[in-house]
């Protein structure tokens, strides 16, 4: 009988320290256009730029705020990449979709247009919404358009597969904002 002790307890202690499945995300992107004619801009590229965020969302850890004044970042509940490279990939995604004709692309090329966003808020809320806040700015052929967001969602279901989709969601409706612009923006000489 001693003879097992050491076993079972090695056993039961490794039953009681095994961690939790890592999970990774990737953002959802957008498949259909938004159906509007392209102007003469067209032939411009659209060149994104850059995409920041805040530090306490510039690692993978999908963030989560808990109350009014304090955030958590998920240990097991990752992104696939850092989350400003994915919000711009996504975006490049969600625009090349949404504007057919246009070559939108996150590297300067010929004559091009110009997005910056910078993204404050990119996380749950305790209360089962997704908050996705900051501002765009888009370059147009010596215009500018700096638009502010601030976007909450209510969440369809409780889980971080739920978050991640609605914040999928939001992020699609600002590219939506973004792509409108880009092609109802007087082109031209200012």
């Amino acid at each position: 009988m001693i003879k097992w002790w050491p076993v079972a307890t090695v056993m039961l202690v490794a039953a009681c320290s095994s961690t939790p499945e890592t999970r990774y995300y990737q953002l959802p992107a957008a498949s259909v256009s938004i159906g509007v004619n392209q102007s003469p801009a067209a032939a411009r590229s659209l060149w994104i730029e850059q995409v920041t965020v805040p530090d306490y969302l510039a690692g993978n850890s999908v963030a989560f705020q808990t109350s009014e004044v304090r955030y958590t970042l998920a240990q097991n509940n990752q992104w696939a990449s850092p989350l400003d490279q994915m919000l711009k990939q996504t975006l490049i995604s969600n625009l090349s979709a949404m504007l057919p004709g246009r070559l939108v692309t996150g590297t300067v090329l010929g004559e091009h247009d110009t997005v910056n966003v910078t993204v404050t808020g990119f996380q749950g809320r305790y209360d089962g919404y997704a908050v996705i806040s900051g501002e765009w700015l888009l370059q147009q052929q010596g215009r500018w358009i700096k638009q502010p967001f601030s976007l909450t969602l209510p969440q369809q279901e409780d889980g971080y597969d739920a978050l991640v989709a609605t914040l999928g969601q939001g992020w699609q409706q600002i590219a939506r904002d973004i792509a409108r612009a880009s092609i109802s923006s007087p082109v031209g000489p200012p």
